[in-house]
């Protein structure tokens, strides 16, 4: 029950005919209360430009293309685009400097999502930090994530990217043509780590790595946009039967978050607990004040989110390299002057290689990790360019189109690293694309990612050289339309930059 034929389906296997008619009617008028958005603000000032209103039952937003759609509606309408539904007003942000001064320099009226149902409340019970609404229980939990993953936290966890990291290299030479699920075993097993102390699993099939993975693909299935019938029919949640599914999954996923914690519990109470994410919320549970559930919920989310979009990321690096031979031969040439072939990247040459750091920055830019972006909603009027931005929209920063922008990025389809360079070679600082999000609603594990995908990236580029295979040409844009981009398999050779044994010599011995 994840798209709109089968939650219909089951909607008139529960209902007779004349009671269809009542509810949905009814659903509709509270939809309309419930979705408060003003067409136009007590300030006078019109809505940003955008296509002819959507008749309230129809989608408000594509379900498929999501990303590129939106783009489409920037180019034709303008930076700043409304897409209204009844008195429901969404907003889209597809330009890099409108992003600036709406997401960020407005930020304090953007704090807020928009009312989320079928994930939010069904599914998280309201818990699931990403989707929290502002207010005291959104504070508690950001206080305690940040705590816990600023840069000088971040910095003790090299370590344990460093050692996985190099795993990555041997899992490639015992299996090229599973590097995207070794990219999978990397992410799982770094952040099992950081956010419970969990010994490295050895493989992507391990069993609990297996469990989390699904919870991730069901969060991914139910907040794409369209998935259920109930965030425009609010009262739909009543029919019986109808959140069977999402009440399954919560019942699921609050399990395996739990038992997590309780096992460091168990560790902790028996003083064998290494450090980890959840070690500090429970030693400092009394000034974060949160329940049981909250945290398992807040380390659970943290594990989901931190795994999918690493693992993505250096798999996106891969396809890049091996799609783009001069720009990485251009890093492996710096690389070889800085770090030299005789040891192994580390996290001390990230400064000294400029190179390395825009091939990564334009590969996020190319094909960023959540190419539609989370919606906020607006809690107050926000004038911009004499347009205004209703309270109670939704506002979308679209990465996919703000990493379009022409004026910031020239021939935006082309990957083209030097563009984050100066002339002298630097990398430069006065240009972003946002990858982490917005505002206050920046992702809170963004110090912890950057680590891993420098630190992959080095060691990958420093070992392999990566191309197509002429049989099986990567197709890039083979990407799962989903709030996260994950792309789809394919095909790389491998050919090891050093002798396959001396190469397996040195990340042993490194890592001993």
């Amino acid at each position: 029950m994840t798209d709109n034929s089968q939650a219909t389906g089951l909607f008139y296997e529960t209902l007779t005919k004349p009671n269809l008619i009542l509810v949905t009617l009814a659903a509709t008028s509270v939809a309309t209360l419930l979705y408060k958005g003003l067409v136009s603000s007590n300030k006078g000032a019109p809505l940003p430009p955008g296509p002819p209103p959507r008749r309230f039952w129809e989608k408000p937003l594509p379900t498929t293309n999501i990303a590129r759609t939106l783009a489409d509606l920037v180019t034709e309408y303008g930076p700043v685009v409304s897409i209204r539904q009844g008195s429901q007003v969404t907003v889209i942000i597809g330009r890099t400097q409108a992003a600036w001064e709406i997401m960020e320099k407005e930020g304090s009226a953007l704090v807020d999502r928009p009312r989320s149902i079928a994930v939010g409340e069904i599914l998280s019970r309201g818990m699931r930090i990403l989707l929290e609404r502002s207010g005291d229980r959104f504070r508690r939990l950001r206080r305690a994530v940040h705590a816990s993953l600023q840069p000088k936290a971040a910095d003790t966890y090299q370590p344990i990217q460093l050692e996985n990291a190099r795993d990555v290299i041997l899992d490639i030479l015992d299996d090229p043509k599973g590097h995207q699920d070794h990219a999978r075993r990397y992410a799982a097993s770094v952040i099992l780590r950081v956010t419970y102390g969990k010994t490295t699993p050895t493989s992507v099939n391990d069993q609990e790595i297996r469990r989390i993975q699904k919870i991730g693909r069901h969060f991914q299935s139910a907040i794409r946009p369209g998935a259920y019938l109930v965030e425009r029919f609010p009262l739909l949640r009543y029919v019986p039967g109808y959140t069977k599914e999402l009440d399954y999954w919560h019942e699921e996923e609050l399990k395996l978050f739990t038992e997590q914690v309780d096992r460091v519990k168990g560790e902790m109470a028996k003083n064998i607990a290494g450090p980890s994410f959840v070690k500090t919320l429970v030693e400092n549970s009394d000034n974060h004040q949160l329940s049981d559930d909250e945290m398992a919920y807040l380390a659970g989310s943290l594990f989901g989110a931190g795994s999918d979009t690493t693992a993505n990321v250096i798999t996106t690096l891969i396809m890049v390299a091996a799609c783009h031979p001069e720009a990485q031969a251009r890093v492996q040439q710096e690389i070889d002057m800085v770090v030299g072939r005789d040891k192994l990247p580390s996290f001390d040459d990230q400064d000294s290689l400029p190179q390395l750091q825009a091939f990564v920055q334009e590969a996020l830019r190319w094909r960023p990790i959540t190419p539609i972006g989370f919606a906020h909603r607006a809690t107050r009027d926000v004038i911009w360019n004499g347009m205004c931005i209703p309270e109670g929209a939704s506002v979308i920063g679209c990465h996919w189109a703000i990493t379009r922008d022409p004026e910031l990025f020239p021939n935006p389809e082309t990957f083209d690293p030097q563009r984050w360079l100066t002339k002298d070679g630097s990398f430069r600082s006065d240009i972003r694309t946002f990858t982490y999000g917005f505002g206050r609603r920046i992702c809170p594990g963004q110090h912890v990612a950057n680590r891993s995908i420098f630190i992959n990236a080095a060691l990958l580029l420093w070992s392999f050289r990566m191309a197509q295979n002429p049989a099986a040409p990567v197709n890039t844009m083979a990407f799962g339309d989903g709030i996260i981009a994950k792309a789809l398999p394919f095909e790389v050779e491998f050919t090891p930059r050093t002798e396959e044994k001396v190469l397996r010599g040195m990340i042993r011995a490194t890592a001993a």
